[in-house]
This record gives C-alpha cells, sequence and structure tokens, in this order.
C-alpha cells in the first residue's frame, strides 16, 4: 500500500481527521495519512467483517507482528513499511501503535466495564495512543503536549461512546461503566429496549461533564507557543465539541437522532482554526 493509497483510506473514511488535517504542510500530511491509514486498518479488523472473535484476535496477532517485521523493512504490507519509514522520520515512540493494538484487543476481549478506571484505560489505548503519535508529526516545544494529546483523545472518545451509546448496544457493547448504570438506576436492560426517560437523561449528563472535563484538561496543558503547531488537534477538539453540544442539544436522545457534523461544517471550522492559530502564533 503506497502513501497515495494511505491517502484515499484517510478521505474515504470520511473522518473528522481528514479534514483537520489536510491543511498540513505535504510531509506532514502524508505522515499523518499513513498513520490514520494504519490506524483505521487495525480498527477494521476488528469492527468489519463476519469473522469469529478467535478469527479476529488472529489476524490481530498477525498484524502485530507484521509490524515488528516492518521495523526490519520486512513486512509484507507496504503500508506497515511505509509506517515504520514515518515513525523513524518523526521520531515516534513505537509502543504507541502497539498500545493501540492492545485496545483493539480489548474489544474483542470485553463488551463491559466495571468502572470508569477500566474504561479511562481503554480510551487512552484506542484514542490517546492516536493523539501520542500525531503530536509528534505536528511537532511541540514543551512536554506539556504529551498530557493535550492523552486528556484530547480520552476526551474525543468519551464523545463517541456518549454519541454511540445506541448502535454500541446493538452490537452488545456497553461502554458506559457498570458503576455510572447503578449509580443512576439505569439497567443493561433498559439500554437494550432504548429507553429514554429521567434517568437515561441524568446518566448522559453526567457522561457529558467528564468528557468535558477532559476537554478542559487538554485546554490547560496546551502551551501558549505550541498552539500554532497543533492547529490539526485543535480542530479535532472543536469538531468534536461540537458534536457534545449537539448531543446536549437533543436532550441526550441519541435513540432517535442521528447526530453528526457535517462535510461543510468539518471543513468550516479547520479552516477557521487553521487562520487562527496559524495566522496568529
Amino acid at each position: 500500500m503506497s502513501i497515495e493509497s494511505a491517502k484515499e483510506i484517510s478521505k474515504k473514511s470520511k473522518s473528522s481527521f481528514y479534514y483537520a488535517f489536510n491543511l498540513l504542510p505535504p510531509p506532514k500530511r502524508d505522515a499523518m495519512n499513513t498513520v490514520y491509514a494504519f490506524c483505521r486498518e487495525t480498527d477494521d479488523i476488528v469492527d468489519e467483517g463476519l469473522d469469529n472473535k478467535d478469527s479476529k484476535y488472529q489476524r490481530l496477532l498477525s498484524w502485530r507482528r507484521e509490524l515488528e517485521q516492518a521495523m526490519l523493512n520486512r513486512s509484507q504490507y507496504p503500508l506497515l513499511n511505509t509506517l515504520a519509514g514515518t515513525i523513524q522520520q518523526f521520531n515516534i515512540p513505537i509502543h504507541h501503535f502497539f498500545d493501540l493494538i492492545r485496545g483493539m484487543e480489548m474489544d474483542l476481549s470485553q463488551n463491559r466495564y466495571e468502572t470508569f478506571e477500566e474504561l479511562r484505560l481503554y480510551c487512552y489505548r484506542v484514542a490517546s495512543t492516536v493523539g501520542m503519535m500525531c503530536i509528534e508529526i505536528f511537532g511541540y516545544k514543551h512536554e506539556s503536549a504529551k498530557a493535550f494529546a492523552e486528556n484530547l483523545g480520552i476526551a474525543l472518545q468519551l464523545t463517541n461512546i456518549i454519541r454511540d451509546v445506541n448502535k454500541d448496544a446493538q452490537k452488545d457493547r456497553i461502554y458506559i461503566p457498570r458503576e455510572d448504570l447503578h449509580l443512576f438506576d439505569y439497567s443493561e436492560s433498559d439500554l437494550f429496549n432504548r429507553v429514554y426517560n429521567v434517568k437515561f437523561i441524568q446518566l448522559m449528563e453526567y457522561q457529558a461533564e467528564r468528557a468535558k472535563h477532559y476537554f478542559n484538561l487538554a485546554t490547560e496543558n496546551l502551551a501558549l507557543d505550541d498552539k500554532g503547531s497543533m492547529f490539526a488537534a485543535r480542530a479535532m477538539q472543536h469538531i468534536y465539541f461540537r458534536t457534545l453540544e449537539r448531543i446536549i442539544q437533543a436532550k441526550y436522545d441519541v435513540f432517535n437522532n442521528n447526530i453528526k457534523i457535517s462535510k461543510f461544517e468539518k471543513v468550516g471550522i479547520s479552516l477557521g482554526v487553521w487562520a487562527k492559530y496559524s495566522l496568529v502564533y
């Protein structure tokens, strides 16, 4: 798989990532397309296809081994060999990529979370790791950028969980911690039956406040003179925060509303953030 096909993976996904980093300089944009293609392909091993869990786990194990081979430029997958070059070019810690794979393994072995601490580990592995990869490509002056990336990743993943709670339940996946369900006396059965009531609204308000907390932590850890280089990450932050605001405006009725941000809005937000941070800082 070439850089061009990595770009196609990003473009076809219609992800917020594509619109956020499309304004980067070509070398960084190519690197981001490669990293995103790796993340997308890793995620698809778990979420796409009709294979059973054992088969998907074996595919994920094979993918991990191929990543190890890629660091010697020996993978059978051109994408992974290209990724290895990106890792070396931008000095990205390799453990972030293996942590992402561990996060995907969690989706195969675990479909419930007892506590938020358990869920936080999952969010770190599947989302914060991506941010940690990206900041090495963006460039930064302060170590606090790592805390920015970690907390932003958790905020984005929590927003995804709130938005997709109905869709995930249909796949027998519940990411809302059981301790929270108990706290608001809202059962798994209620969720499977799409019960939209005061208890559900309160439960979702609680999740939204937690997501806002991590959005705020991310902002607090981004130094002023790192904001210019982090405009793509900040665009992601604005896009996802707007998603969270839409969910709140819909009074958390994710059962009957398809909450999303349009392509036009994503482009507008990305251009606005780029203009603000690239031209001012």
